[in-house]
């Protein structure tokens, strides 16, 4: 009700989707998507496939070697693009 009344620009949620289950991530990223439409930006941090197969951009770490972090970029609207045109 409150992005519905007054949109803010951004938004961040950390592990939101941690206690749900497949069902209820649907339809959390579903609601997501929808107040997306409304001008929110959101960052969001998680772990769930479900909640990361459904969102635009992915940022993650990872480390290849000890000591050595290393961050990464995924565009997932661009990877279908490529997947499609090959």
């Amino acid at each position: 009700a409150l992005f519905l009344g007054r949109p803010t620009p951004m938004c961040v949620l950390d592990e939101v989707d941690a206690a749900l289950d497949d069902a209820n991530v649907d339809r959390f990223c579903s609601l997501l998507a929808d107040l997306a439409g409304t001008g929110t930006r959101f960052l969001v941090i998680t772990h769930h496939r479900l909640t990361m197969a459904r969102m635009h951009r992915l940022f993650g770490v990872t480390m290849i070697e000890r000591g050595v972090s290393r961050l990464v970029s995924v565009d997932l609207g661009g990877a279908t693009l490529v997947r499609r045109s090959a």
